[in-house]
């Protein structure tokens, strides 16, 4: 196969932590084509999706000692080269939120594939229609109490209900601005000005889950079906367990409730043609619904001494295939 990766400048990953390397890496070690490009790099020429690539070449992260470890000069770039997207069997959609308007200029760019004959992970309109925190209102047997609003009267009344609550930015990533709200909270006013930018944008205000501090579990889904997680737990006094925060990581096992929540989901992210998902669990409950560059990969794959990439992309030369 020939895969090409949309992803951030590749000398700004990091190949011990980033999915996107976990995935190059699977393709190159299974002896398909890699190669990247950048959403600004994507063009339409006669009606087609074409963007200037590179084919790369990497040196594999090994294990030593439990932890990841990667050469100094772990990539290597070919010359660019201006090709129609067509002459890909896949193309991996692996930029980080926010979803700009530039992202989404790119998007739709990539609407031009036929997914019958380049396959484009995830779906350009399934990425559009799943913003990560509202995407989630779907599922309302498997959420907490949820609501969205700009008006400090709603998010109050809601918060005193509750006794405790959680504001999200809808662009949000990577637990970036979001706040832990109590009932009686002197600072509420303020705090919603700031996250609503002074009522002109919504955001999410989300039932606290005590739960949250023995982690927030990833689960990791391809095509509706778990096959991997790994558990974020809060450090410090920091209430968020995210890993860009500095959440400890730990080994967690697909339970139960795990498979009925994906269960629960996977008929929508199939119809939405968002097949490599990050859910976010606490307590049993969905809190997010990652698509646009979920991670987790490189950490579950550590410590359960498994290959998630090698999968994911096997998976992909199954659809693909005549």
């Amino acid at each position: 196969m020939k895969l090409a990766f949309i992803l951030d400048p590749i000398a700004n990953l990091d190949p011990c932590h980033d999915t996107t390397v976990a995935f190059m890496e699977a393709a190159q070690l299974l002896g398909h084509e890699v190669w990247i490009t950048t959403m600004e790099q994507l063009s339409v020429v006669d009606h087609q999706a074409w963007a200037t690539l590179q084919a790369v070449q990497l040196e594999p992260v090994r294990l030593e000692n439990g932890l990841w470890v990667a050469e100094e000069h772990w990539f290597r770039l070919g010359e660019r080269k201006l090709l129609p997207l067509t002459e890909m069997n896949a193309v991996f959609m692996r930029t980080d939120p926010p979803v700009t308007a530039a992202y989404l200029y790119a998007t739709y760019i990539l609407d031009l594939l036929i997914p019958t004959k380049t396959l484009v992970l995830n779906n350009p309109q399934g990425i559009r229609a799943a913003n990560e925190k509202l995407y989630a209102l779907r599922f309302p047997t498997v959420i907490p109490a949820s609501i969205i609003t700009t008006e400090k009267a709603v998010a109050r009344q809601f918060i005193e209900a509750k006794g405790k609550a959680v504001l999200k930015p809808l662009g949000g990533k990577a637990g970036e601005g979001i706040l832990l709200i109590e009932k009686g909270d002197r600072n509420f006013n303020s705090l919603v000005e700031i996250s609503t930018k002074q009522g002109k944008e919504p955001v999410m205000v989300q039932e606290f889950l005590p739960a949250a501090q023995a982690g927030d579990k990833r689960l990791i889904v391809l095509d509706g079906d778990p096959i991997g997680a790994v558990n974020r737990i809060p450090t410090g006094d920091d209430f968020r367990g995210n890993m860009a925060v500095g959440g400890r990581i730990a080994q967690v096992d697909i339970t139960e409730r795990d498979r009925e929540i994906a269960a629960t989901l996977a008929p929508q992210l199939r119809a939405d043609g968002l097949y490599f998902v990050g859910l976010d669990i606490i307590g049993g409950y969905v809190t997010e619904v990652n698509v646009t560059s979920p991670t987790g990969v490189r950490e579950a794959d550590r410590l359960d001494g498994v290959s998630i990439g090698k999968q994911v992309i096997e998976w992909v030369a199954e659809q693909t295939s005549p």
